[in-house]
């Protein structure tokens, strides 16, 4: 096989792709807004139309109100009141238009925090299918992202980090947060480009 960045060899039978948050509240006009979202959204489409059926986004879903949250997720939410459920325009919640055009056969686990690991949707979805391995895109890097990075690395999952399909809105704790991928999670996480999972992923 040509060179493909997979430092643990060929990609298997049983892969998943994990698109993490691509919503509409990121995109533009909230105070979520991903200022990379657009520049990485072309490279996520390119994956998702090519195994669409092995596809599960992950949504952020707002509480709706201050009050609904346990702990630091009521400041968390009292800070961000502006993005609560209630306030929220319609379908802001929703994936952006160029990903949700692929539900179904991509299917979508929605979650109230970082992790989507906490619920058991994802859990059973992925052991339904027997997957091994998961590729994972979306944003942010330093949030949502590796929350979902760590739970599927605590799981035993082969993880593929999609670099060039992550978006951040801090430039300095992206590059950061690859770093930490890189340097301390070399035996679990791999990362690659767009371009080296497509040539792997046949």
């Amino acid at each position: 096989m040509a060179h493909s960045g997979l430092i643990h060899g060929p990609l298997g039978e049983n892969v998943a792709h994990l698109c993490v948050d691509m919503q509409n509240m990121f995109a533009h006009g909230s105070a979520w807004a991903v200022p990379w979202f657009d520049r990485v959204l072309p490279q996520i489409v390119r994956i998702v139309s090519r195994r669409p059926q092995d596809t599960v986004f992950t949504r952020f879903m707002p509480l709706d109100s201050p009050q609904q949250g346990q702990g630091t997720w009521k400041r968390y939410y009292e800070r961000w009141a502006d993005m609560t459920a209630a306030r929220l325009a319609p379908g802001q919640a929703d994936l952006a238009p160029d990903l949700k055009r692929f539900v179904p056969p991509a299917t979508v686990v929605d979650k109230t925090v970082y992790s989507p690991w906490l619920g058991p949707d994802l859990d059973r979805l992925l052991a339904e299918r027997e997957i091994d391995t998961v590729a994972v895109t979306g944003g942010e890097t330093d949030v949502c992202v590796l929350g979902t990075v760590l739970g599927a690395v605590d799981r035993g999952f082969r993880v593929i980090l999609v670099r060039d399909a992550l978006c951040s809105s801090s430039d300095e704790t992206h590059d950061a947060s690859l770093a930490l991928y890189h340097r301390r999670y070399g035996q679990q996480v791999e990362p690659v480009t767009t371009d080296e999972l497509l040539q792997a992923w046949r």
